[in-house]
């Protein structure tokens, strides 16, 4: 039996009729009420068992998962998942892009998947909001466009975690950055040196910055401060994890970054650990960070050390409107070393350039590097600590 976009929405239309909170069941019970219904249909037709559980494995993820999507999202070595269009699916694997042969049956039908899982959230998504973020249960970030701002059919990503254990030791098992390397990072935070790290999308700019938050010591109070609570700082017992809130149904309700990082100056840190940092929320780090809060840590997205440098400084020209000179001056003293991250064509993630921030001179950003990546591994290039 194939199951069609309209036999889909009548077999939902009859689980829905003859179980009125089906949202409020276990997995459990909503298969069960499904077999029913299932079992009720297909009484007259000759279907195997297999072809039967099937119907009620399809049926189960249109109504409580992504529909033809999940078999992708239960795959957990799959790390991100890209729906450009209802027939155009790709996903990441191991570092590698790869088209799926998964279709939607046209972009109502994908517009709906769509409308439905954010619609549980309680996110409204339509064509007068046709832009919205989730997170989901798992820390898996999800972000959809529809039309009109998408043109060729409504768009959807989900990122997940890069599969890679977040501890400095997993990371050096798995060739992203060496031994030597990460001892002297671990000093590094072990002596409250200002950390930011940078790099492109997919990265793994997060897993790093979870890995060394490990090297904090446990006696100390650290606030973690993200858009999505993704870090997991196992190792502190005081510690308190701030979460961004996006806006309700009504778009009221919005707790951004920078409230959180305000608010978290009054909560006595020892350490503040921003995610991410992209906009006006950067003035307020950059001062936590000169201001009594040395080993704080934070992460952001540029090409390279110096780049990123630069985009610092610009997006606290933008939150503060303080002259451009003391905006570079500022990041100069408030951040300490500077770890980038890149992926090789093969996909592999890797550490690309340690560096650290000396001072600001004569117009220029004084820059030590003591590692960088020479194609194939991390070498020292300078001796000094």
């Amino acid at each position: 039996m194939k199951l069609t976009r309209t036999l889909k929405k009548e077999l939902i239309g009859e689980v829905i009729r003859q179980t009125p909170n089906a949202e409020l069941l276990t997995p459990d019970e909503l298969r069960g009420a499904i077999a029913v219904v299932v079992t009720q249909l297909t009484e007259k037709r000759s279907l195997s068992f297999n072809a039967r559980r099937q119907l009620i494995t399809d049926l189960y993820n249109a109504i409580r998962g992504l529909d033809i999507l999940q078999v992708l999202v239960d795959d957990e070595s799959i790390t991100e998942i890209m729906v450009n269009g209802p027939y155009c699916v790709f996903y990441e694997k191991a570092g590698h892009l790869y088209r799926s042969d998964l279709q939607f049956e046209d972009t109502d039908h994908l517009t709906e998947v769509i409308s439905r899982y954010f619609g549980r959230a309680n996110r409204l998504i339509n064509e007068q909001k046709p832009i919205r973020d989730m997170r989901l249960t798992d820390g898996s970030r999800v972000h959809a466009v529809l039309k009109p701002v998408a043109p060729d059919g409504p768009v959807m990503t989900i990122r997940r975690f890069t599969g890679i254990s977040p501890s400095l030791p997993a990371l050096v098992a798995n060739h992203t950055l060496s031994t030597e390397a990460a001892q002297w990072l671990a000093h590094k935070v072990q002596s409250r040196s200002n950390i930011f790290i940078s790099g492109g999308t997919g990265t793994g700019k997060t897993t790093f910055l979870n890995a060394l938050s490990a090297f904090i010591p446990g006696t100390e109070r650290v606030v973690t401060i993200e858009d999505s609570c993704e870090l997991q700082l196992s190792t502190l017992d005081n510690l308190v994890r701030l979460e961004a809130r996006l806006p309700g149904p009504d778009d009221q309700g919005t707790v951004s970054l920078t409230d959180l990082i305000r608010s978290s100056l009054r909560l006595r840190p020892d350490r503040i650990i921003v995610g991410e940092v992209r906009g006006d929320e950067t003035y307020d780090m950059i001062q936590a960070m000169q201001t009594g809060h040395p080993g704080s840590m934070c992460t952001g997205h540029g090409n390279n050390p110096e780049e990123m440098l630069e985009r610092l400084c610009l997006l606290l020209l933008t939150a503060s409107n303080l002259p451009w000179e003391a905006c570079r001056r500022m990041v100069a003293s408030a951040i300490d070393t500077l770890v980038h991250l890149t992926r090789l064509k093969t996909g592999q993630r890797v550490v690309e350039r340690i560096l650290t921030l000396k001072s600001y001179e004569q117009g220029r950003f004084v820059l030590t590097e003591y590692f960088n990546h020479d194609g194939t591994k991390l070498v020292r290039r300078n001796s000094e600590t």
